[in-house]
């Protein structure tokens, strides 16, 4: 495993090697959070919409909460499956290749430094070292760009995406079922923007993007959505259904 070394000063950008697959776990966490947000502030604001039951509100809050962190394991888990197949698919084929045929792969190795812009000697020269050193990492990080020491892991990602979507889920359940029925779908709604802001900020400071347009998109979107749920609920609990 690479290890890490200090950027030097007036150099922001780290060199670790895996800080690519910090930041994807990391925006996935923001990710998730938002999405518990978003989907269970607009079940409970649009339950409070329909009935003033705090009962119900908590029952129909706590039944999204796990149904929609499940759900989002459960699909995380298939989805990184999936993808940890593929890859361990491409690395056996390439460990195989590289027993029946190792000077055919050198030469398919220093092609692709070479396509970067190395001289051809060079290209064959790093191709020979980096093959010596540890044939199966350097081919296959060069070829399928797959690290063999750092797959995925589906069981932490479906983890990490019922405790990121949890967490944001919490927020909205507790705004609303803790606060006095006259201002509980105000105060849920004010928090929920807040938190929004939030996550649109991290996820934009994550990918080094500008942060408004991030936030405004996230606060935008999560009014609309809970706007529409409670707007929906109104009309069910006027109508008496």
């Amino acid at each position: 495993m690479t290890e890490a070394h200090p950027a030097p000063a007036g150099h922001p950008e780290p060199h670790d090697g895996g800080m690519a697959t910090r930041l994807n776990w990391l925006r996935a966490a923001v990710l998730g959070a938002n999405d518990g947000i978003v989907s269970t502030a607009g079940l409970v604001v649009g339950v409070a919409g329909a009935s003033a039951s705090r009962a119900a509100i908590l029952t129909a809050g706590l039944a999204g909460l796990f149904a929609g962190a499940l759900a989002m394991a459960s699909g995380e888990y298939v989805s990184v499956s999936s993808q940890r197949d593929s890859e361990r698919a491409m690395l056996a084929l390439e460990r195989r290749e590289l027993a029946e045929a190792p000077q055919a792969e050198i030469a398919e190795l220093a092609g692709l430094y070479q396509a970067k812009g190395l001289a051809p000697e060079l290209a064959r020269e790093v191709a020979e070292r980096l093959t010596a050193h540890d044939a199966f990492a350097a081919h296959a990080e060069a070829e399928l760009g797959i690290d063999p020491a750092q797959l995925a892991r589906p069981g932490h990602a479906a983890f990490a995406s019922f405790l990121s979507f949890t967490a944001g889920a919490v927020l909205p359940l507790l705004a609303i079922t803790l606060v006095p029925a006259a201002a509980r779908v105000a105060v849920t709604i004010i928090a929920v923007l807040v938190a929004l802001a939030g996550t649109g900020a991290a996820s934009a400071a994550l990918g080094r993007a500008p942060r408004l347009p991030a936030v405004l998109r996230n606060v935008l979107g999560g009014a609309v959505a809970m706007g529409v749920t409670y707007g929906i609920g109104s009309l069910i609990g006027a109508s008496g259904i």
